[in-house]
């Protein structure tokens, strides 16, 4: 059977990219796998600046939490269109992270949206996006998203 990994960021742009993802599957009877990495905080030290490592691991572990009750009702709608799912959340860089897992699954497909920020190709395709169609072995679908 044919994989598309679906990343996901649960962001506004993630319903247009599973709804295009969902549309593939089914026209090529592949399943999902949704994927959401969440990246690890930025803690800034310095003489003046002290923080407590148990609140940086509890704002992680809620912020993975959260993330994994979106990514799996996300899931839910998805299968409800008949089609297999699985998801996947892992905490680490987003592009190389995107990267192993498309390889790891044998991906025959990478579909993700183009939201973005950065420089003039980068606004029009997002930095992740632009970084995963870089090194990525297999073919990656760009949905676009509207800004508002």
């Amino acid at each position: 059977m044919k994989t598309i990994l679906v990343p996901v960021d649960l962001s506004a742009a993630t319903a247009p990219v599973c709804g295009m993802a969902c549309t593939l599957a089914k026209q090529i009877h592949a399943r999902l796998i949704l994927l959401h990495v969440v990246l690890p905080p930025f803690v800034a030290m310095n003489d003046y600046y002290a923080f407590d490592a148990g609140m940086v691991a509890e704002g992680m572990a809620a912020a993975e939490r959260t993330a994994a009750r979106r990514l799996n009702a996300l899931a839910r709608r998805c299968a409800r269109k008949g089609i297999t799912v699985r998801t996947v959340q892992r905490t680490d860089s987003t592009v190389a992270t995107i990267v192993a897992q498309a390889a790891a699954t044998k991906a025959s497909y990478i579909v993700m949206g183009s939201h973005g920020h950065g420089s003039v190709f980068e606004l029009i395709v997002g930095s992740t996006t632009s970084g995963v169609l870089r090194k990525a072995l297999c073919p990656v679908l760009v949905v676009p998203i509207a800004r508002g």
